[in-house]
């Protein structure tokens, strides 16, 4: 499973990457905001640093709606990088700028997606991936379906017609909805580094390591 790290954060970027469990990272506007990153010059560097750090694809959001504005803004921002990915939203336009991409070999990550009806329209556009938002659509509306209902279903559709799109478990609140996704055979999830770093803690470790400490202690005493 490839993880990526869903921030704008080059401390926590670069400490993950170190730890060697992120392959790539994911980004909006919001991230990039929280980080002071401010203005198209400054927005587009941030992004260059971010590639400069990890080997794998960096999404990139447009923040435009018009179909002839994405296209301009995604250009600009695959230009960055080779590893750049342009993320554009699940609209009518964005449906049209995913197949413009697409055929301009230009890789795209359809993000907003909150049904398995949406991201068969992403895959037939010629989408890279498509990212279903999990936590958000479970406080929503979880009786009706949940995010991991909607990500099987997904799944089993791309299977049924051998679509290439790889699906990006985003909106991931903790550590169980990173093993979920992984149970149902997400190719990819992005996390924050809360939840991502999360995956190490365990209770049973951290009592088991504090014993072999006291014990080496011990077995040093008596030597």
């Amino acid at each position: 499973m490839i993880f990526f790290i869903d921030s704008a954060d080059l401390n926590e970027i670069r400490e993950l990457n170190d730890l060697g469990i992120i392959n790539g990272v994911t980004t909006n506007p919001s991230l990039m905001a929280k980080e002071g990153i401010v203005g198209a010059n400054s927005i587009l560097e941030h992004y260059q640093e971010i590639c400069n750090i990890v080997t794998g694809d960096v999404s990139a959001e447009v923040i435009s709606t018009e179909y002839k504005d994405i296209i301009e803004e995604g250009h600009k921002l695959s230009e960055v990088d080779k590893k750049i990915v342009v993320k554009i939203p699940m609209i009518k336009n964005g449906l049209k700028a995913l197949h413009y991409f697409s055929k301009n070999r230009i890789k795209t990550n359809c993000t907003l997606v909150f049904s398995a009806s949406q991201a068969l329209l992403a895959a037939k556009a010629g989408a890279t991936y498509v990212s279903p938002f999990m936590a958000r659509l479970d406080d929503w509306d979880k009786k009706t379906c949940s995010s991991f209902e909607m990500l099987s279903d997904i799944k089993t559709i791309y299977q049924n017609y051998n679509y290439n799109t790889k699906i990006l478990g985003a909106s991931i609140r903790n550590k169980d909805y990173i093993i979920k996704c992984a149970k149902l055979g997400a190719d990819v999830i992005t996390a924050p580094f809360k939840s991502l770093i999360s995956l190490i803690d365990h209770p049973l470790t951290d009592s088991g390591l504090k014993k072999f400490i006291e014990d080496f202690k011990n077995f040093k005493t008596l030597n």
